[in-house]
């Protein structure tokens, strides 16, 4: 059937539609958001860090995690590994796509604010039945229907359902930029972490290996002794012992090196088969890394500053679940070209038009919307909770690096007396047994303790350097809040520079 209207009709269509778009913009603009507004809730935070105490602080050229954090600690070739994260890391790519989903998920929502036009194109061919009740066509009637429709369906977001949810999934997708930002950081400090710990056992290999060059050295004498009559086998057996013990020492290190090149490697995003960790003796220790203030990690914290805005999602979805309980207002209107002759199809006969509106409202779901809304709210509890639980372990991660770079300090200046009494001591029992004043039993003791005191030494200086970096990431790396885009939907891609 087809509706056919004149030029008139046509004006009047228009208004029509225009009038009730200007009503739905009205309407939006006048409409409140039903739910809470977010505001940040309180977390417990002390004034300073318990276990600084008088610690030695930086200087103020030391002062600046933010950039590539990692150069401070002036090492060329964990420099130029580390530039390979952000191009080639795995993690850091999955963590990039799933912010990029979240950015599209908002664009998504946020369609909502719009009308939306669907058109189409239909053609049939009909026949009347003989038996039909009287109608307009003729029983027995076969004609031709050729239909261009458009429809416009628009929600008129009243009670703030539309911007409650666009806020809720924006909030998402910046906390998914925080989740990239934490994993780009956790990248970075696990490549600073592994090699350090492959640079530790560097020292400690080349500590080993001229280890037993002395005992080597030793054992050629002894066994020069031995010809001349002036050692015993039992001398010579032990000096070979501890040559022949060391030099186990010495591999065995190489396996737990191995491990550490791959996974260098793999973070860098290459096969292990194709990278080489050039051998390089860990001698220097940290810069000093100042701690700031507690209520400065609220802000530097990716992790703390992701937990925050799933807060305020969940606040979001409260108000989404309040609007349930009002009506829904819908404007629709549909038109188009409708003929029963091909030719004519186009032209301003052929014009049909229908506009209106609707109302539903909620009456009886059986508590739906009340579970609903309970559902939010406790939702939102849980990542207050979650919230404060990821503050306080930042705060725990913060102290428990602090008091380990403070105490090693203070361990590695004991420690370092402990080397230069047993060098001292190895020294008075080699010349004690070149004497003939002991047995070489006792420069084998003073042999042992002097090399379990040098590999202390190294170790100590080795998990000065992880807690170092740690450290680094446990203040977030020079990261800060501020770096979060407000529109994630309308940015480009995020940066992912320790910036």
């Amino acid at each position: 059937m087809s509706l056919l209207c004149g030029p008139k009709t046509e004006i009047r269509a228009s208004k029509l539609i225009a009038g009730a778009i200007c009503f739905a913009s009205e309407l939006l603009l006048a409409g409140c958001m039903v739910g809470p507004n977010y505001r940040r809730p309180t977390a417990e935070v002390p004034a300073t860090y318990k276990e600084v105490g008088n610690w030695k602080q930086a200087q103020p050229n030391e002062q600046n995690l933010g950039g590539n954090w990692w150069e401070m600690f002036q090492d060329p070739q964990l420099n130029a590994l580390e530039s390979q994260v952000n191009v080639s890391n795995q993690n850091l790519k999955a963590a990039e796509a799933q912010y990029t989903q979240a950015r599209a998920l908002v664009r998504y929502q946020r369609a909502a604010y719009f009308p939306t036009i669907d058109g189409g194109a239909s053609a049939t061919r009909n026949r009347i039945s003989n038996h039909r009740p009287a109608s307009i066509v003729a029983n027995g009637t076969t004609y031709n229907d050729f239909q261009i429709p458009l429809q416009l369906s628009y929600e008129v977001d009243v009670w703030g359902r539309v911007r409650r949810t666009v806020e809720s999934y924006r909030e998402q997708a910046q906390a998914s930029a925080a989740d990239l930002a934490t994993v780009n950081l956790s990248m970075h400090a696990q490549l600073a972490l592994d090699y350090f710990q492959a640079r530790t056992l560097d020292a400690e290999e080349q500590l080993l290996n001229s280890t037993v060059t002395q005992y080597q050295q030793a054992l050629d004498l002894i066994e020069s002794r031995y010809a001349g009559g002036l050692a015993s086998d039992l001398e010579v057996q032990q000096a070979r012992t501890q040559l022949e013990t060391t030099r186990a020492q010495a591999i065995d290190v190489g396996v737990a090196r191995a491990q550490y090149e791959h996974a260098v490697a793999v973070l860098i995003g290459k096969p292990p088969a194709d990278f080489n960790l050039a051998a390089l003796p860990l001698t220097t220790p940290p810069p000093a890394i100042p701690a700031g203030l507690p209520s400065e990690l609220l802000e530097r914290r990716p992790d703390i500053a992701a937990a925050e805005r799933l807060m305020a999602s969940a606040n979001a979805q409260i108000g989404v679940a309040k609007a349930a309980y009002y009506p829904t207002i819908t404007l629709g209107a549909t038109g188009g070209f409708e003929s029963g002759v091909i030719s004519t199809l186009i032209s301003g006969p052929s014009i049909f038009w229908a506009a209106g509106g609707s109302a539903i409202a909620p009456i009886f779901d059986g508590g739906r919307r009340r579970a609903n809304l309970d559902q939010a709210i406790a939702a939102y509890d849980q990542t207050v909770a979650n919230y404060r639980e990821t503050v306080l372990s930042g705060f725990q991660q913060v102290e428990d690096n602090v008091a380990a770079l403070r105490i090693l300090e203070n361990e590695a200046q004991v420690q370092e007396q402990a080397v230069t009494a047993a060098r001292k001591y190895l020294e008075l029992a080699n010349t004690r047994y070149v004497g003939g004043v002991t047995s070489y039993l006792e420069v084998t003791t003073a042999q042992s303790a002097a090399l379990s005191d040098e590999v202390t030494a190294v170790s100590i200086l080795g998990r000065r350097m992880v807690d170092a970096v740690t450290l680094v990431q446990a203040l977030g790396g020079g990261w800060n809040s501020s770096e979060l885009p407000k529109r994630p939907e309308c940015c480009g891609k995020l940066t992912t520079s320790s910036k």
